[in-house]
């Protein structure tokens, strides 16, 4: 590949074979080089794709006033994420993780860091993304001498989430809500407190994310199979009354519509978590 652009000593842009740009990450790649001139392929680290050619305008600005060390991190944060959660992440996440990334490190120099209001939701519904976040701040430290509050854990885990529903961060804490008053309702309807810890709320916790997701998207459950629904009704019934109101919650506060079906499978799990 042949430089574009150069942004740093160590950050260059590129054009790929079918004309894309790219960003190219190596230390000294962009030493002395000039536009047109051939990368050596001993000097590229990684090479950075993102969806847009406006997002990569943001990437490369962002690249251009922050340490090479700050980019790596969030890389290696975002290649872990991949390995352990072996789930696609929107590309969109190298810019916007990086960006928080760097600006947390400089809000912790300034001793300006701020406590996330949602750390408990997010270690109770995004577990995996948060031993993302602990193991990102731990990285931060080793590399930098730099020691995060557990809410950075949390918040990094945030980017994470967002990365994997493909949605805006806005949407991502609406979700995390969302999830939290389905959870309220339920603890209030039965009087009941949750066993964090067994397969039954992992089950629950997980079904909320992935209706969560699927009400954001607009790919909801069809609810044709009125059958299912009559016979979820009549064996569940307080669990089904239960699901009645949580419809009737999302549908009056966050104005999307939940069909019969998703009401039914709902129904299911609250009988699971409260056996």
């Amino acid at each position: 590949m042949k430089v574009d652009k150069v942004i740093n000593n160590n950050v260059v842009s590129a054009m790929d074979q079918d004309e894309n740009e790219v960003v190219i990450m190596g230390r000294g790649v962009g030493y002395h080089m000039k536009k047109g001139m051939e990368i050596p392929e001993e000097k590229i680290e990684k090479i950075f794709r993102l969806d847009n050619p406006g997002t990569m305008t943001k990437f490369r600005s962002l690249l251009a006033q922050m340490p090479l060390e700050h980019l790596q991190i969030s890389s290696e944060i975002i290649d872990y994420a991949k390995n352990v959660l072996n789930r696609k992440l929107n590309h969109n996440i190298y810019l916007t993780l990086t960006d928080h990334i760097n600006f947390s490190i400089e809000r912790m120099h300034k001793k300006m860091m701020f406590a996330n209001p949602l750390i408990r939701e997010v270690k109770n519904f995004y577990k995996e993304e948060y031993l993302v976040g602990e193991y990102a701040i731990t990285l931060i430290e080793n590399r930098l001498g730099i020691r995060f509050p557990a809410d950075e854990a949390a918040s990094i885990a945030l980017h994470i989430v967002n990365a994997e529903y493909n949605i805006k961060m806005r949407d991502t804490i609406d979700i995390t809500n969302l999830i939290q008053e389905v959870m309220g309702i339920i603890r209030d309807y039965f009087h009941m407190e949750f066993d964090e810890s067994s397969l039954s709320y992992e089950r629950l916790v997980t079904h909320l994310r992935f209706l969560a997701e699927r009400i954001y998207c607009k790919e909801l459950l069809d609810g044709e199979n009125p059958e299912f629904s009559q016979v979820i009704s009549k064996m569940y019934p307080m669990e089904y009354q239960c699901s009645l109101k949580i419809r009737e919650h999302i549908q009056k506060n966050y104005e999307h519509y939940v069909s019969d079906e998703e009401v039914s499978y709902l129904a299911v799990h609250i009988k699971r978590v409260r056996v």
